[in-house]
């Protein structure tokens, strides 16, 4: 695009040689494939390419993340009005200055919006998704995440006014319960990402709502949400079986059983984050291992699963060398496991490392607090696996209590092997 910049090209009349030489159709179609800071310089350089980079069609998608978060209200409003029907996607990640009255105006300028991310603009409340539901019908992708005035109210203006809805972020909304959901997802039949990390009230009763509801689920984050146990979970499993990434991690109360009923009914998994679910053992991963390696053998079909999955075990702390042999054995964790997290797993031993060698895709592995693990057995899984990135460390040795008395805290110092 700099080459058009030179000083040849331009005089005091505002006659440029490329506006000669190059009709309007072909300028804008240039034009449509700069970025907002590259639009906004060329509007600047003549009036006749103001024109040209303010056009409404150059304009169907922004993201002013990387370039200004702290704009104001007027801003959104003046970009509403210039980009109008033309606007597809907008991104307004971390803008925090931006509040209701400015959805609003930008909710009725730019109808045909279907991806927009308020992620962070926590003046936000009820009243925007209330805009959003009269004027945008055709909106399929809403990040709200951290907009911590969002309730209830919220997701059911949505499901009235936004039926063709997607993918839907409401992580760390904790003031949605069951209710919300239960009338999001009754009119919001094709959601397929729902990201509910941080929303610390729900309960079973939600989750029995979206094994209800969503049969195109593909994407499930439910981290942190502390209060829901197996029962939840295997509606999720037994309505979802699309379902191919799931995040329960800090979600202490479920057990084995989870891992048996994803096996059953869900296929298609490729990533699993179960970190701090201290009651998964040996025997329910050794339960999905053989679902997922039965239905590959046997049914016809490459299973994506143990790519990427298990992504996280970290603080599963009855997880023993047993249960990742199981999981490192499979015909599929050869080519297809790309990470594992076995950070606080204390039961874990060089073993497991033995265990892994053969997976050849394997790129990182995070061994943090294995107490177990020496440098020596990190060293022969480097002999097979000569690419792949380890992160561990190693505390110095603790004195017996015959030493130094009572058990000591050590330092301990984090190392990139």
């Amino acid at each position: 695009m700099h080459a058009f910049l030179s000083p040849q090209m331009f005089s005091n009349n505002d006659e440029a040689v490329i506006n000669k030489k190059l009709p309007k159709e072909l300028l804008l179609r240039i034009f449509s494939f700069l970025d907002v800071v590259t639009l906004c310089r060329c509007a600047q350089v003549s009036r006749s390419w103001n024109v040209l980079a303010l056009d409404g069609s150059n304009w169907q998608r922004i993201d002013l993340f990387d370039f200004q978060r702290d704009i104001e209200g007027r801003v959104v409003e003046n970009i509403s009005k210039r980009c109008g029907g033309f606007l597809r996607k907008l991104s307004l990640r971390g803008c925090l200055g931006v509040g209701d009255s400015a959805l609003r105006t930008f909710a009725q300028n730019c109808r045909n919006i279907e991806l927009l991310s308020l992620n962070g603009c926590t003046k936000i409340t009820d009243s925007t998704c209330y805009s959003l539901s009269k004027f945008c019908p055709k909106l399929k992708h809403l990040d709200l995440a951290s907009c911590t005035s969002i309730t209830n109210l919220s997701l059911k203006a949505l499901s009235e006014g936004c039926p063709l809805l997607e993918q839907l972020n409401i992580s760390w909304c904790d003031q949605v319960t069951k209710d919300g959901i239960q009338a999001l997802v009754r009119c919001c039949p094709g959601l397929k990402g729902l990201f509910l990390k941080g929303c610390t009230q729900l309960e079973d009763e939600a989750l029995q709502h979206i094994g209800a509801h969503c049969p195109e689920l593909v994407a499930l984050n439910l981290q942190t949400c502390s209060q829901i146990t197996d029962d939840g979970l295997i509606t999720i499993c037994r309505g979802c079986h699309r379902l191919q990434s799931l995040c329960v991690s800090g979600c202490a109360n479920i057990t084995d059983a989870i891992l048996n009923a994803l096996g059953q009914n869900c296929p298609r998994l490729r990533i699993l984050e179960m970190a701090r679910c201290s009651q998964l053992t040996d025997v329910g991963f050794t339960s999905l291992a053989r679902v997922f390696i039965k239905l590959s053998l046997f049914e016809g079909f490459l299973v994506y699963v143990l790519g990427s999955l298990l992504q996280s075990l970290s603080h599963c702390e009855l997880i023993t060398d047993d249960g990742i042999r199981q999981l490192g054995s499979g015909p599929c964790a050869h080519d297809r496991l790309e990470v594992i997290e076995l950070d606080n797993c204390p039961l874990i031993t060089d073993a497991s490392l033995e265990h892994l060698k053969t997976c050849h895709s394997l790129d990182r592995i995070e061994l943090y607090d294995c107490q177990q693990i020496t440098r020596a057995g990190i060293k022969r899984l480097r002999t097979h696996l000569p690419n792949i990135k380890v992160h561990a460390y190693f505390a110095p040795v603790t004195p017996p209590p015959s030493v130094g008395g009572s058990r000591q805290r050590f330092c301990r110092c984090c190392i990139l092997l």
